[in-house]
């Protein structure tokens, strides 16, 4: 049994894949759980594709992909006001266009490079053994700045995800905390697009809140137990995937999306309301 556990991780690249996956679990669990609280799961979705064609461009041309994907976030959000305020759709309609739309630029562009299959398998799916101690690095500073912003910004964050109008009154400057919300999304995903991939980031970035939510009451009991769900879902991820031979980053991406079900079909078998 202990060899069953440890064999996974005797080599360092493994070793890394382990402390970076779990790096990228707490920084999207922090995040995740403001995107639960407010109700923004299609608009991280949306984001999580909408980052693609700006990351595939800074992959083409060779400049950093933290800023493409901002780039990237910025046109995306910029598009789905754009459609909100010039016609009578609602939110949901701009945001499906261009979760759609950004996807398919996003692959065209990287359809024009030499190693296309390559490049688009690891925006889209990840390469969580092929973490570099740099990539670590920098997933341990998002997950610092992602704990250090929830603290600094709790109270705006609170009062945004529960009533935007009460937090004008506060004084609270919603559209300021929304748009530094949205700027710390866009960092969770292009930070851990390397470990998980961008489209099964979003397992961890929802899985572990949305479970959290239903186990705790409390923001901050909601974001430790996400964390702790995150990283356990690393662990099994990489454990499971190593020895059932199949993709780490997509198992460590439906474990905390099968927990979810787990726990709400437990609760309601217990005659627990559900969130």
């Amino acid at each position: 049994m202990i060899a069953w556990l440890l064999e996974p991780f005797a080599l360092g690249f493994q070793q890394r894949a382990l402390v970076g996956g779990i790096l990228a679990a707490v920084a999207m669990a922090v995040v995740g759980t403001w995107v639960v609280i407010r109700g923004m799961s299609f608009l991280g979705d949306a984001l999580v594709h909408g980052v693609v064609p700006g990351i595939a461009i800074a992959i083409l041309f060779d400049f950093n992909v933290l800023l493409g994907a901002a780039l990237a976030a910025l046109v995306m959000i910029g598009g789905i006001n754009l459609v909100h305020r010039q016609t009578t759709f609602n939110e949901d309609t701009g945001i499906g266009l261009l979760f759609v739309g950004m996807l398919a630029l996003g692959v065209i562009v990287l359809s024009r490079s030499a190693s296309y299959a390559s490049q688009l398998t690891t925006v889209l799916f990840g390469d969580v053994l092929g973490v570099t101690p740099g990539d670590v690095a920098g997933l341990a500073w998002l997950a610092g700045l992602a704990i250090v912003v929830s603290v600094v910004m709790y109270r705006p964050f609170l009062a945004l995800a529960f009533n935007d109008q009460k937090a004008q009154l506060l004084g609270m400057r919603p559209g300021l905390a929304n748009i530094v919300l949205l700027g710390l999304i866009t960092f969770a995903i292009v930070g851990s697009f390397q470990t998980v991939g961008t489209l099964l980031v979003f397992g961890l970035l929802v899985g572990p809140p949305a479970t959290a939510a239903l186990l705790v009451r409390r923001v901050p009991a909601m974001m430790a137990t996400s964390a702790g769900i995150g990283a356990l879902s690393v662990l099994f991820g990489l454990l499971i995937s190593y020895h059932a031979e199949t993709s780490g980053s997509a198992t460590m991406a439906i474990l905390p999306v099968i927990l979810f079900f787990l726990v709400l079909v437990g609760r309601t078998l217990r005659g627990h309301k559900t969130v």
